[in-house]
């Protein structure tokens, strides 16, 4: 099969197509065959080199997947049966992932991270982690769906609690978990802000359901988000993009406002004055993917039109080193997806 690897870490020039041995399914695993593989910022840390991480070479990138079931040895799924992977691998036996937190299990990995993912013809996967599609929802809105909207549901429906009424305030709308996190907060009846570094980005964000929006570019973030919100701030700040944006994003809290970040695009040193964080009664919550059940729930809204990933540009497998620096390049609105 053909396949988009890597064998070593460096720009986007390291990434080759090539003809690979065709992974063979065993026992509990199903062989998909790749129609679209969606781009994240987790490929882009793969290629560039991860403090602390070794990634296996050669190497396939891609969470994100969506295709037809080649073979299932166990015959759950019929061959041609149309599938979205869910992105999180987990051992389904430890006490996390039989309590239905799969996310927390000891052994959770992510598909294409240290394991080889969809940039590829074909990829296997546990049976577990098939999610059957309806006919009119294409491979490429289904390869664009799962990683950022699991990543967002998580964060506000699980961790964050968001209540309808609150105010929301989504960092990078631009982003997949921003257009994400705007669509189901909007959903969920909140009044969602966002910020981006163009007045086009903050256009398209207002069609998805956002209230108003902050051009980070040229505004003062926290001065034009109070003004917004009549001096009282956000209950909710959506971050993901770390240092860049971390002081900014507690200044637009209201007083026991919750922040919760999935993320570091920007870099991880992030500090607080803990007065700021008791005197303000905030909380500051961590979110990491998510889990199955959440993703068979947000998937309900997806299938039924209610949420739809953004797509920003697909391109064929062969340019998948075009479409890292398209996602590189932050000039994008939404999901980059390779169509196989």
């Amino acid at each position: 099969m053909k396949a988009v690897r890597f064998h070593a870490h460096g720009g986007p020039d390291v990434l080759r197509l090539e003809e690979v041995p065709e992974p063979v399914a065993g026992p509990g695993e199903a062989l998909v065959r790749v129609r679209a593989c969606a781009l994240n910022h987790l490929d882009l840390w793969q290629r560039r080199g991860i403090e602390r991480v070794k990634i296996p070479f050669p190497h396939i990138s891609g969470a994100d997947v969506a295709g037809e079931v080649e073979s299932s040895p166990d015959g759950e799924f019929a061959p041609g049966r149309r599938v979205m992977l869910q992105p999180g691998l987990s051992c389904g036996r430890c006490e996390p992932c039989l309590d239905g937190r799969d996310n927390e299990c000891a052994g959770y990995d992510v598909l294409g991270y240290r394991s080889d993912g969809g940039y590829a013809e074909y990829v296997k996967v546990p049976v577990r982690n098939l999610v059957a599609i309806p006919d009119a929802i294409g491979f490429v809105e289904a390869a664009a769906f799962p990683l950022a909207f699991l990543t967002a549901w998580h964060m506000l429906i699980t961790r964050a609690h968001l209540r309808a009424g609150e105010d929301v305030l989504v960092i990078g709308a631009g982003s997949g978990v921003g257009q994400a996190a705007i669509q189901i907060a909007w959903r969920h009846g909140a009044r969602v802000f966002v910020t981006a570094g163009s007045d086009e980005k903050l256009a398209r964000a207002r069609q998805l359901g956002a209230y108003e929006g902050v051009n980070h570019a040229t505004e003062d973030v926290p001065a034009r988000v109070r003004e917004l919100t009549s001096g009282r701030g956000v209950d909710v700040v959506v971050e993901h993009v770390g240092t860049a944006t971390w002081d900014r994003s507690l200044k637009c809290l209201v007083r026991s406002g919750r922040l919760v970040t999935c993320g570091a695009t920007t870099g991880h040193d992030a500090r607080i004055d803990l007065r700021f964080l008791f005197g303000r009664q905030l909380s500051l919550l961590g979110s990491y993917m998510g889990r199955k059940a959440e993703l068979l729930r947000a998937a309900q809204f997806f299938f039924a039109g209610e949420l739809r990933p953004v797509i920003d540009r697909t391109y064929p497998l062969a340019d998948a080193a075009e479409a890292h620096r398209r996602l590189e390049s932050r000039e994008g609105f939404g999901k980059v997806v390779l169509e196989v």
